[in-house]
């Protein structure tokens, strides 16, 4: 609903992908994983991401990277850990194949992605 609602606001398509995704849906594409990968070795070279603008054919693309917090850990960390059993269950009953957990605080969780006409 956010990504939905904020993109016919702005009249721009909007998405959050990962490599590392819940739901399949929010799976990077090529482009999107080459972003990534840059800005994990950005972070762990210097310790930040910068955003991204590309051009292609009549569209600007945005990349920006999504960090994790102590909240999103709640969700995205470890279970057991950070995770809970009541919210592990509820996420493995709605996401069987996920794979957006293990990570730890100021992590690259994954981008936001921010296509609009030129």
């Amino acid at each position: 609903p956010l990504t939905d609602s904020m993109s016919m606001r702005l009249n721009a398509k909007i998405k959050r992908v990962s490599d590392k995704n819940r739901n399949p849906e929010n799976a990077a594409n090529v482009e999107e994983l080459a972003y990534i990968k840059q800005a994990k070795l950005d972070i762990s070279e210097n310790g930040n991401a910068s955003p991204q603008t590309i051009e292609k054919e009549s569209m600007i693309v945005g990349y920006y990277p999504i960090m994790t917090n102590q909240m999103c850990l709640q969700c995205h960390g470890n279970p057991g850990e950070n995770i809970d059993e009541e919210t592990l269950a509820r996420i493995d009953n709605l996401y069987p194949a996920d794979v957006a957990r293990g990570y730890g605080p100021n992590e690259l969780r994954g981008i936001w992605v921010v296509e609009m006409k030129k």
